[in-house]
């Protein structure tokens, strides 16, 4: 049985992809330092032999036994990425180097990287595959781009990274993040009547459901490792680029009574790229997406009329990943750069 240590195993890709990875019968260990665990949004985590601990915190001896590391820590939006960009640096580009470094020492074979289509950046209307130029517009894209230039000479025939390039994640986790842009119109468009565009609605975006990327984290661990040896992949259905606009007329589609607005500032969104991902659907075989944006709106609107999803709750500090990190720097119970205070305010945290 293969033992994988998945980093970030409590946040939203990892709360999914836990369960599906002991389901396919791996044996799952879990590291994470929990900043986010009074977030959880429906639902409970999966529990796992669990590391709590900071990425930049991680030792030798906590990949002892490691066979594979599903590598997903790391600070996972661009509001966090701008509240301090050398915060971005040290946890998900020097973080993350070190962490690979240990892997090759400790001798742990697969490490898949979380990469993201973000690497593209601005990027115009072309579809792009993984030969495309980097042109990230963002701390946490330029992170991305940093760990994949730096990993790949790591490469030997004892170690063999992955990345594979997300396109733009949505879906229901129990950790659900509101700023991935179709999780957010949706609760936009549940909470107020008003699919809120903050572009004009005209730049692109490549997407995939959170369970198709768990999926995809699956594939590659499963896959003849010659066939992922040092290996990007966009992940998700090339025929899942849309544009801003088309996303905000499926959720209208969907969620009854609601119209399409603009915010006062809206202009274009220099984050604009489209993905080819025939290369994932042709190399790794056991990849096969589920979902399509239109269901995935379903599934949304769904889950929040469940739960009952409030406008105070979904502009709250609790969804907010970066409203939520400030709460808990005021509270005193996390230091500017990102830490517990005391061990024992990892604990309290969650009452």
């Amino acid at each position: 049985m293969m033992r994988v240590l998945v980093t970030g195993n409590n946040g939203y890709i990892g709360s999914v992809l836990v369960p599906m990875l002991i389901n396919h019968g791996f044996d799952v260990v879990g590291l994470d330092s929990d900043l986010y665990r009074r977030c959880t949004f429906i639902g409970d985590l999966t529990p796992v032999d669990q590391i709590e601990k900071d990425i930049r915190d991680v030792e030798l001896s906590d990949l002892d036994g490691i066979d594979s590391i599903v590598h997903l820590a790391g600070l996972s939006n661009d509001p966090l990425g701008d509240y301090q960009p050398s915060l971005t640096q040290d946890i998900n580009e020097k973080a993350s180097i070190n962490l690979a470094a240990l892997a090759k020492q400790a001798g742990v074979q697969r490490f898949i990287f979380a990469s993201s289509c973000s690497n593209y950046g601005a990027s115009g209307d072309n579809f792009l595959n993984e030969a495309a130029a980097f042109n990230p517009v963002t701390p946490y894209g330029e992170s991305k781009v940093a760990v994949e230039l730096a990993l790949a000479p790591m490469a030997s025939d004892k170690f063999s990274p992955t990345f594979l390039r997300a396109s733009t994640a949505y879906g229901v986790s129990p950790r659900l993040r509101f700023d991935l842009v179709l999780n957010n119109l949706t609760a936009w468009a549940f909470t107020t009547g008003r699919v809120h565009l903050k572009s004009d609605g005209t730049p692109w975006r490549p997407l995939v459901h959170v369970e198709d990327i768990a999926r995809a984290y699956i594939a590659a661990l499963t896959a003849p490792i010659e066939s992922v040896h040092n290996r990007a992949f966009n992940v998700g259905l090339t025929t899942e680029n849309y544009r801003m606009r088309e996303l905000a007329e499926l959720v209208k589609s969907v969620v009854p009574d609601c119209e399409i607005d603009f915010a006062d500032d809206a202009g274009p969104d220099k984050r604009c790229y489209r993905v080819d991902c025939d290369s994932i659907a042709t190399t790794l075989h056991g990849f096969k997406p589920q979902w399509t944006a239109l269901r995935g709106v379903v599934q949304l609107y769904e889950a929040y009329r469940e739960v009952g999803l409030t406008l105070d709750e979904f502009e709250g500090f609790k969804f907010k990943r970066i409203a939520h990190v400030k709460q808990l720097i005021e509270e005193g119970l996390l230091d500017n750069n990102l830490r517990w205070v005391l061990p024992e305010h990892s604990r309290l945290v969650a009452n």
